[in-house]
């Protein structure tokens, strides 16, 4: 499967921003969906996942209440609604795909096959 993220940009603390990231290429409504972060000089942190059918979402404590993951799998897009953004937000995101992954790998970036190119969040304090 081939990814594509963007709506990535600068932002004032406290607005919001939706990430979308295009899937092409396989089934995707059978991938588990994963939004990452890096920040620079950070490893890549988990974000937020999804299950295949949507039923099932995982959020870092750090944007829990915040930001909401939801995917259409009729449009092959996985989304990050991201409000009340801090200035601690700002990184590079990446979408993330794989077909066999349990909850507690979900959350690991190197337990993904997949991943988009990655889109840029810049938040100002």
């Amino acid at each position: 499967v081939q990814l594509q993220a963007s709506g990535g940009g600068l932002v004032q603390a406290g607005g919001s921003l939706r990430l979308s990231c295009a899937a092409s290429g396989s089934i995707f409504s059978s991938y588990v969906l994963g939004w990452f972060r890096q920040a620079p000089g950070k490893e890549r942190e988990f974000v937020a996942a999804i299950s295949w059918s949507g039923g099932s979402t995982y959020y870092a404590d750090s944007v829990k209440g915040r930001f909401t993951i939801s995917r259409d799998n009729a449009r092959n897009t996985v989304y990050l609604q991201m409000n009340s953004l801090k200035a601690e937000d700002t990184a590079v995101y990446y979408c993330a795909a794989d077909l066999v992954i349990t909850t507690a790998q979900a959350i690991i970036p190197y337990e993904y096959d997949y991943w988009g190119q990655g889109t840029q969040v810049t938040v100002s304090s």
